[in-house]
């Protein structure tokens, strides 16, 4: 879970900071290349500086990750001059965080960035980006997979009186909104569907658990 959050936010940022270097007026390649080498210029400041942590020190994972995320960014960009496939997030409540409210947040922001067992990371494919130009099918619905966990009070194992919790991986299949690809002629609008375009849209989703569970959901998010 970590790892992806690390992906997301180095696709995010790289896509904001290819926006900023085009809306400055450099060309769109040469803005593409130094959105995706700003946004790892800046998270690997963010790793050199855990590197000297006593309590974290460096990771090669956290770097490949970030690698991954603005990696994702520039292809699709340069290939696509757009980006078809987004790693979108949603979050809900749970209540592990009571158990253990020092590592998984106190208050419900705290929670939203450290509770694992509220997050779902996403990839969503929209779907009319792979068909003829002319199609009619609906240029602003995706199809959705997502990675969650559940039953985390610790890091690789739980803590005393919360032992009996089921560790699990979950995967989801689930309809997604492209909010950027929603036909409108506002300004306000586009800023606010650009601004919040990294957020799954809830939907019906099919969640399949790592312990051979399968459960259907009328609206997930």
């Amino acid at each position: 879970m970590d790892k992806l959050g690390h992906v997301g936010s180095a696709y995010y940022l790289s896509n904001w900071s290819s926006s900023l270097f085009k809306w400055s007026g450099v060309k769109h390649k040469q803005a593409a290349w130094l959105g995706s080498a700003s946004s790892l210029a800046f998270l690997t400041t963010i790793e050199m500086f855990d590197g000297f942590s006593t309590q974290w020190g460096f990771s090669n994972g956290d770097m490949l990750a970030n690698f991954g995320g603005a990696g994702l960014s520039l292809v699709q960009n340069l290939k696509w001059n757009e980006q078809r496939i987004k790693i979108k997030f949603s979050f809900s409540s749970t209540r592990y965080a009571t158990y253990r409210p020092d590592q998984l947040g106190k208050s419900n922001v705290e929670q939203l960035f450290k509770d694992y067992n509220g997050q779902t990371y996403w990839v969503s494919g929209n779907i009319h980006a792979f068909m003829r130009s002319n199609s009619k099918f609906p240029k602003w619905l995706n199809l959705a997979l997502g990675y969650g966990v559940d039953g985390l009070t610790g890091a690789r194992t739980n803590i005393t009186g919360t032992e009996d919790f089921n560790r699990l991986r979950q995967y989801y299949l689930a309809l997604d909104v492209d909010l950027t690809r929603i036909p409108t002629r506002s300004k306000f609008l586009k800023t606010v569907f650009e601004t919040f375009g990294f957020i799954k849209i809830p939907s019906p989703a099919i969640e399949f658990r790592s312990n051979g569970t399968i459960k259907g959901h009328g609206f997930y998010f």
